[in-house]
């Protein structure tokens, strides 16, 4: 069985002043919502995973309104959220636990960011065994100052995470090509 996995689709991502001077994929988030909506069209399985973070500095702390879902990826009152102050979805929830229960096998992964949280929870969901989908134009990346001190755009920064993940974690593919594959 397979099952939506959104990761961290908040307000608080918007934030740019926090994360970066840029963001690749503006349309993430909508991308986000067409999976979304093909899931809860086909009453398959939907995990919605909220950053709680730890730093009362962050756009994502429980304390601001960046913590709040994104308006394209709001849980319905019966779609199960998991809390994680982490990177990875996996660590102090029990997102592995419910999702063999529902005998999960296979999951599609979106969200924000794929530097941090999905590259960190996509690693994890393979090593546990899972089968993942990345979808790569449901995601997004920020900026990063190297350790050299120069700026790596956020299409570079997202399209080197997306190569790390490809293939021995994750099956990689685009939004319009999952579609698809769905209603087949």
């Amino acid at each position: 069985m397979t099952a939506l996995l959104l990761i961290d689709i908040q307000q608080g991502l918007q934030e740019m002043e926090f994360y970066g001077t840029e963001r690749s994929n503006p349309d993430a988030e909508a991308n986000c919502q067409k999976i979304l909506y093909a899931f809860r069209k086909r009453k398959w399985p939907i995990f919605h995973v909220q950053h709680c973070s730890t730093n009362p500095e962050s756009p994502l702390h429980p304390s601001k309104k960046g913590n709040a879902f994104h308006p394209s990826a709001k849980p319905l009152e019966h779609e199960p959220i998991i809390q994680k102050n982490v990177n990875s979805a996996f660590i102090g929830t029990d997102l592995e636990a419910r999702l063999k229960s529902q005998n999960i096998t296979d999951l599609i992964i979106v969200g924000l960011t794929v530097e941090h949280c999905i590259s960190t929870s996509v690693r994890m969901a393979a090593n546990l065994g899972f089968k993942v989908t990345l979808v790569s134009d449901a995601t997004a990346a920020f900026d990063k100052i190297g350790v050299d001190g120069k700026t790596y755009g956020a299409d570079i920064i997202h399209n080197t995470a997306l190569a790390n993940l490809k293939d021995e974690f994750a099956h990689v593919t685009n939004t319009t090509t999952l579609l698809k594959e769905l209603v087949d």
